[in-house]
């Protein structure tokens, strides 16, 4: 089941159960992707799904903490990161890393980061994964 099926699905279980708040996160989630799909270069709906929730937690900075508005963004981030992938720990990363080492000539930081960058997006910490490519390399 896709992405946009799922959220489909659970907007009608929200409705079913007259839960506003999560209504109204899934429903923007489903426009979304909707208007991915006839956008000129659709993206996948894991791509679109990470991006929403890069926002979301990105604008928090931008309300003092106890308002009304940062508790609604928090609670839309919960009501969505359901739908996240699996986020990889670090030794599934620098397990990576190595892979990836290995299956290179003349492995450098900047070729590196480029293969592990399509792979670890969203389900990692970019900054993290750069020093513990920086790390590998040094070793």
């Amino acid at each position: 089941m896709s992405l946009f099926d799922q959220v489909n699905k659970d907007v009608i279980a929200a409705m079913k159960s007259k839960e506003k708040e999560k209504l109204e996160a899934l429903r923007y989630l489903k426009s979304l992707f909707m208007t991915n799909k006839t956008s000129a270069t659709p993206k996948d709906e894991e791509s679109v799904l990470i991006s929403h929730v890069k926002k979301l937690k990105d604008s928090l900075v931008h309300y003092p903490a106890d308002s009304d508005s940062a508790k609604k963004i928090e609670q839309e981030i919960i009501f969505i990161s359901e739908y996240m992938p699996k986020p990889f720990t670090e030794d599934e990363v620098v397990s990576l890393i190595k892979e990836i080492i290995s299956s290179l000539d003349n492995p450098q930081f900047g070729l590196v980061m480029k293969e592990l960058s399509g792979k670890i997006k969203g389900k990692f910490d970019g900054k993290k994964a750069t020093d513990l490519v920086k790390s590998n390399l040094g070793s």
